[in-house]
Formats: C-alpha cells, structure tokens, sequence
C-alpha cells in the first residue's frame, strides 16, 4: 500500500470516528432536551399562558377594558380588537412560553442542548470533511454520505436560525431525534467505503447539483417539522375555542409551542424561500444530465420524482395564495410534499433502479 492509499485511509477512518462521536453528543443534546421539556412542564407560566390562550380563543373580539375621564366621572369603554396574526381567518392567540415553560432550569437545560448540538455539529462536519479528504472529492457519491451531509446541513440551518434570533428552539428535540435516526440508519445500512466517482459523474456538476439538493431537502425538513406541529397545536386551539379541555399532553406539551398562526407562517417562508432553489436543482440536474448522458430529460425515476416533489411543492404554494385552501387543506399538502422528497431519496434510490443507481446505497 503506497503513502497516498494509507493518507486516504486513515482519512477514512478519522471521519467514521468522527461521524460516531456527533452521534454521541447528538444522545446527550437530545438527553438535555428531553429535561428541558420535563422541568418546563411544571412551570406555572406554562399553565397560565395556556389560560390565557383559552380566554383568548374563546373571546377573540373581547380586549381589555380602558376607563376614562369623562365630565368629572369616569367611563368605561371596550377596546378595540387588536389583530396580532396577518392570515385571514387565524385565531388571536399568544405564542407559547417555549420548551423551558419559562421556568430558569429549563432555560438552563435547553441551553445545554443547544451548545452540545454546537459541538455535534462541529463534530459531524468534520467528518463529512474527512471523508471528502479521504477521495478528494465532494462527499456526496452515494446514500451514505448523502445522509450524514443532509443531517449536518438541516443541523446547520437550525442553528443559523437560532443566531439570527428567531423563535425556533422548539425545533430542537425532534431535530435531534431526526438526525440520530439519520445517522444510525446510514451507519447501520447505508454505509460505503469510500470510493472514486464513476466517470460520469466526475464532474464540477456535483458540487453544483448535489449540494442544492441537500440543502433544499435540510430546509424542506424543517419546513415539514413546523407543519406537523401546526396541525397539532391547531387542533388544541381548536378545543379551546370550542370549550372543551384538552388532554395532558396538550395542556403540558402543546401549550408551549408557537401559536398555530405562527408555526403556519414559519412553515409557509421556509418552503417560499427554498422552492426556487428547488428549480434550480432540477434544472442544474438536467444540465449535468446533458454533460453525461447526452440528454437533458430521459423520465429517469429520479427525474420523474424530482419534478413530482417540485410540483406538490407548487401546488402548496398555490393553495396557499387561494381562498378556501389556507390552514389545514394546504398543510396536508405540504407534508405530501415533504413525503415525495423523502420517497425520491430513500425509495427511489433503493427499490427502483434507473441511470440515477449508479452507486447502490
């Protein structure tokens, strides 16, 4: 074995140890996490701003009273109803405390969280480095290091997110779950030792390409996680609007969310914002097929899927622009959405052979 071949190796091997060590601190992130929920839960400010939620859905158009001087006396008048949601048909509702229920050792813990999926993602990315050193080549030849790429990218979106300041810390538990689930299958089942591209895919393309298609599949992620907690927390505001109590998952857990307004608008931008990039993967994908193949669209089944995710995806954000097709209608189709990327990934690249199963798993 000659000094490049034993350099690629170890490479090699660095990047697995390091791959399982963000799996590591990912556990203890996800270890934090779960305490930051458990002491939220019994924070009174949870419980109170679930009371007020309930007042609030139950009189939407009821405000505070403002009393006034009035010829040496004093009346009473209604405020008006001050709209905080822009959606038409939204209910006025408060945002929830957040995981920590406002509680200081919470707080305390979701701060731990955050800082260990810091050093997790650190860690993994050094691993996707190590294994791109390890060939010299993007690290994105097969399903193995799709995974552990996409994994660090959705981490690294969350986390830039949390540095501009934006309320998504809730994302944080089940985001660290995903990509634990992420890792242990592509470990597990997915794993391939580095290796050369084929030909045909060696190609300044892949960079290009490949590396849209993992981003937009990270934020599209997050996208799906923020509207399946909207159809839960709408159906909790739901209950309280109607007056009937909910249950003690919803009462501990629910309530501290975001608003479903605003789980809904989160959902909504991140999917408006990387769609266009979603066309450009699609047509930088065809410009790449046309360098390789000699054709820019040959209905491949990776072709096919892609375009079908990018017309649900259209869909969406056309039902949402219409009357009649906002809230849980357009949710619906949004996880459809999310579902066809997710079956272009794992199904299409294991169950149906085509020019795109150049690789295997």
């Amino acid at each position: 074995m000659n000094l490049a071949a034993a350099t690629n190796e170890n490479l090699a091997n660095i990047s697995n140890v390091l791959i399982y060590s963000s799996m590591a601190v990912y556990t203890l992130a996800f270890l934090a996490h779960i305490a930051e929920w458990t002491f939220g839960s019994r924070s009174k400010v949870g419980r109170t701003a679930a009371a007020l939620t309930a007042e609030t859905a139950a009189k939407p158009a009821a405000g505070p009273a403002v009393t006034v001087k009035k010829a040496g006396g004093t009346a009473v008048l209604e405020r008006p109803k001050v709209v905080t949601r822009g959606a038409a048909g939204s209910r006025d509702v408060p945002d929830g405390p957040g995981a920590h229920g406002g509680t200081e050792k919470g707080d305390m813990y979701g701060r731990i969280a955050v800082s260990l999926t810091v050093l997790g993602f650190l860690v993994e990315a050094g691993g996707v480095a190590a294994r791109a050193l390890s060939v010299m080549r993007a690290p994105w030849g097969n399903m193995y290091e799709f995974s552990i790429t996409f994994s660090t990218v959705a981490v690294g979106a969350y986390l830039l997110l949390l540095a501009l300041k934006k309320n998504v810390r809730w994302i944080g538990l089940i985001l660290v779950t995903t990509v634990l689930l992420d890792l242990g299958i592509a470990t597990k089942w997915l794993y391939t030792d580095s290796d050369q591209l084929v030909p045909a895919l060696d190609s300044y393309w892949l960079w290009i390409h490949v590396s849209t298609a993992i981003f937009c599949g990270a934020v599209f992620y997050l996208g799906a996680v923020g509207t399946v907690l909207y159809l839960f927390r709408d159906s909790y505001e739901s209950k309280l609007q109607g007056g009937a109590e909910p249950g003690t998952f919803a009462t501990s857990v629910l309530s501290r969310l975001p608003s479903a307004a605003s789980l809904d608008k989160f959902s909504y931008r991140i999917n408006a914002a990387v769609f266009p990039l979603w066309t450009f993967t699609i047509i930088a994908g065809a410009i790449w097929a046309g360098d390789a193949w000699g054709r820019y669209w040959g209905w491949d089944p990776k072709e096919v899927w892609s375009f079908v995710t990018w017309i649900a995806y259209a869909c969406y954000l056309h039902a949402r622009a219409t009357a009649g097709w906002k809230g849980r209608k357009a949710a619906y189709l949004a996880l459809f959405a999310f579902a066809t990327w997710l079956w272009n990934y794992y199904g299409v690249n294991i169950f149906i052979s085509g020019k795109h199963s150049y690789a295997g798993v």
